[in-house]
C-alpha cells in the first residue's frame, strides 16, 4: 500500500461508506513502522486557525489524565474509543507524551463516538462510568491498551459488532480496577453518563470537528503539517508543547 504523506490527515471521519471503512479498519490493523496508512477520504476538517473558546473544549466535568498547576498548556483531544486512527495516536503518541509531559500540561479528553464504528458509544459509556468511581484515568487506558481484544472482529481486519462481547470485556476492565460492579453497569446506561456524552459531541461540533482524532493545543486545532511517520508527528506535537510551554 502507498506511504500516507500525512499521518494527521488519515483520520475517522464521518463517511458512511461502508467499503472505505473496512479498507480503513484492514490497513490501520495492519499498520507498519508507525506509519498510519488510513484514509477517510477528505474527512479532514479545521478551524481556519482560529482559537476555539476554552469553554467550548473544557467543561468544569471533563476528563482529566494530566493536569498542570498552571495550566499554561491544555491539550484537548476529541476521541473515539472504537476509532483504529484513534487507537494509532493512542499507542504512538498521546500515551507516551500524556507520561513525559505529567505535570507540565493539562490533557483534556472528550468524547465523539461516530456512528461508523458500533461500539464507539458503549466504550465511551464505560469511559464515563468509571469517572462516576474516579476511575476515568484507568478506564481509558484499559479500553486503548485492550483494543483488539473487543473492538476488532475475530477476522482482525474489521470492526466489531458485538456489543455483548464487549460489555462483558468492560465489566473485567471495571473488575481489574477496582470498580464497584453493579453501580458501574448501572451508571453506563444512565441518563447523566448519556448526558455528558451528547455534550461532548455538542462541544466538539461548535468546535468544527469532523474526524477523529482532533487535537487542539491552547485552543487551536494542531496540524503538523507534511509528516510521513508517527515519529515525525510525535517530533512535530512535542515541539509545538515544548513553544508553547517556553512562552
Amino acid at each position: 500500500m502507498p506511504k500516507s504523506k500525512n499521518p494527521l490527515t488519515k483520520k475517522s471521519g464521518l463517511s458512511t461508506n461502508v467499503i472505505l471503512t473496512i479498507v480503513v479498519v484492514v490497513v490501520a490493523v495492519l499498520v507498519i513502522g508507525g506509519v498510519l496508512l488510513f484514509n477517510r477520504g477528505g474527512a479532514d476538517n479545521n478551524t481556519g486557525g482560529q482559537t476555539v473558546a476554552a469553554d467550548v473544549l473544557r467543561k468544569p466535568d471533563s476528563n482529566v489524565l494530566t493536569e498542570s498547576a498552571d495550566n499554561k498548556v491544555t491539550v484537548v483531544e476529541f476521541l473515539d474509543y472504537q476509532c483504529p486512527a484513534c487507537h494509532q495516536y493512542y499507542d504512538a503518541l498521546t500515551k507516551r507524551v500524556e507520561a513525559d509531559y505529567a505535570g507540565k500540561i493539562t490533557f483534556v479528553t472528550r468524547n465523539f463516538p461516530l456512528s461508523m464504528h458500533p461500539l464507539a458509544r458503549p466504550a465511551a459509556q464505560a469511559a464515563e462510568a468509571a469517572a462516576l468511581q474516579g476511575k476515568y484515568k484507568e478506564m481509558y487506558h484499559a479500553l486503548y491498551d485492550n483494543y483488539s481484544a473487543w473492538a476488532v472482529a475475530p477476522d482482525g481486519q474489521t470492526l466489531s459488532t458485538d456489543e455483548a462481547k464487549a460489555r462483558g470485556l468492560f465489566d473485567q476492565y471495571a473488575q481489574q480496577i477496582g470498580l464497584d460492579l453493579p453501580r458501574f453497569q448501572q451508571d453506563m446506561n444512565s441518563p447523566q453518563v448519556n448526558a455528558k456524552i451528547d455534550a461532548d459531541v455538542a462541544d466538539g461540533n461548535r468546535a468544527a470537528v469532523q474526524a477523529t482524532p482532533t487535537i487542539f493545543i491552547n485552543g487551536k486545532q494542531f496540524d503538523p503539517g507534511d509528516v510521513e511517520t508517527f515519529q515525525e508527528l510525535d517530533e512535530a506535537f512535542r515541539k509545538q508543547l515544548d513553544e508553547e510551554l517556553a512562552r
